[in-house]
């Protein structure tokens, strides 16, 4: 099992490049007074039939060939679950997929969140032909990392250029910092 719900974010974000998303959403969203933390992540890939999604969650099914079974799904939702709370996959083909996990904050068997500021900028580093919205939220403050936004400044400069995945990297690390004040989650 993965060891930090931002690994989970990672495992799904992948299968959403895998599905040829132009735009990968990705929410962690903190709520102290309701005991939630929610992870959304969105795309606009391929998207799955109803049976497709039901073998997703299946911890005995996989699209891949090169191992036999798929478990980042079944343990994400799983993990979630296992706090008291929910699962959820709703995709349509054609236009793509959203993922929902909500955890019990103060449950005992929460995993904690981990690096999501890693994985944020490892999935816009290794997948720079792909936009990623960013939300983070905890309690009233949040900030948006939007890569199209980037794009905008930065013209042909591409996001894994050095120079532009430190910046990155930092805009995260400072605007998590300032939102939720080096909280653990």
């Amino acid at each position: 099992m993965m060891t930090e719900i931002s690994l989970n974010v990672l495992d799904v974000a992948e299968n959403s490049t895998r599905a040829e998303a132009s735009l990968i959403e990705i929410s962690v969203l903190t709520d102290t007074s309701e005991d939630t933390m929610t992870i959304i992540i969105k795309d606009d890939g391929c998207g799955m039939t109803p049976e497709q999604v039901a073998h997703v969650e299946d911890p005995f099914f996989t699209t891949r060939t090169t191992r036999k079974v798929g478990l980042g799904v079944p343990f994400f939702k799983y993990a979630a679950e296992s706090t008291g709370g929910s699962f959820k996959i709703d995709s349509t083909p054609g236009i793509g997929t959203a993922v929902t996990a909500v955890f019990k904050l103060s449950h005992i068997d929460r995993m904690p969140l981990g690096d999501i500021n890693s994985t944020v900028h490892t999935l816009i580093t290794f997948h720079p032909e792909t936009d990623f919205l960013y939300n983070y939220r905890y309690n009233d403050r949040s900030f948006v990392l939007d890569t199209r936004q980037f794009r905008q400044i930065l013209g042909d400069v591409p996001l894994n250029s050095p120079e532009v995945s430190d910046y990155i990297m930092d805009y995260l690390t400072e605007n998590k910092q300032e939102t939720d004040g080096g909280a653990i989650l």
